[in-house]
């Protein structure tokens, strides 16, 4: 995987996760410590993405987005009303 690849893809999956994330809500305060987990490994990402530090950014990404489709899938995580 090139370096450019490699940027495209975490920038690709940290949108995705953006997106993701205003529109989802927690159910309990189960949810919300959860949440903010995933919150901070989208931080992660940018912070990592920001030093260039391209292989820890995808990995913090593809973190968050892991605990988001588990825990949406648990129901511990919920679609906002809109």
């Amino acid at each position: 995987m090139t370096e450019e690849h490699l940027r495209k893809e975490t920038e690709k999956w940290l949108k995705k996760i953006r997106d993701k994330l205003s529109v989802v809500g927690a159910n309990d305060e189960k949810g919300k410590g959860i949440l903010k987990n995933i919150n901070a490994y989208v931080e992660d990402c940018e912070y990592f993405m920001k030093r260039g530090d391209l292989i820890r950014a995808f990995e913090a990404v593809i973190w968050a987005w892991a605990y988001l489709e588990i825990y949406s899938g648990e129901g511990i995580l919920k679609s906002k009303s809109v």
